[in-house]
């Protein structure tokens, strides 16, 4: 069974940074791309971020690029998201997904807020 277990969320002054992890199981974690959407309140689920298995390729959501990074350590089933210079309009509940699977996680609430 696919399990994905996102973390790292929480409230962040405009400017500043956090890490998201997600921890997945039940599938070949190497073998998938993984992505990162997120959701804002009254609003539909964007995309964030795609990194492939092997980690060639990535893709960000429009004007993301620059300020998050996706990344991944396939020994420990992890991806990652650094996410700089945060604004309040990225405050959101994030979420990960692998390709390949309808599988979403629990997500993890990031508020950016003075």
């Amino acid at each position: 069974q696919v399990q994905l277990v996102e973390s790292g969320g929480g409230l962040v002054q405009p400017g500043g940074s956090l890490r998201l992890a997600c921890v997945a199981s039940g599938f070949t974690f190497s073998n998938h791309a993984m992505r990162w959407y997120r959701q804002a309140p009254g609003k539909g689920r964007e995309f964030v971020a795609r990194l492939s298995g092997g980690g060639e390729e990535i893709d960000y959501g429009d004007s993301l690029e620059g300020r998050f990074i996706i990344s991944r350590d396939n020994a420990k089933n992890t991806v990652y998201l650094q996410m700089n210079r945060l604004i309040p309009e990225d405050t959101a509940v994030y979420y990960c997904k692998a390709d390949g699977y309808a599988w979403w996680g629990q997500g993890t609430q990031v508020t950016v807020s003075s």
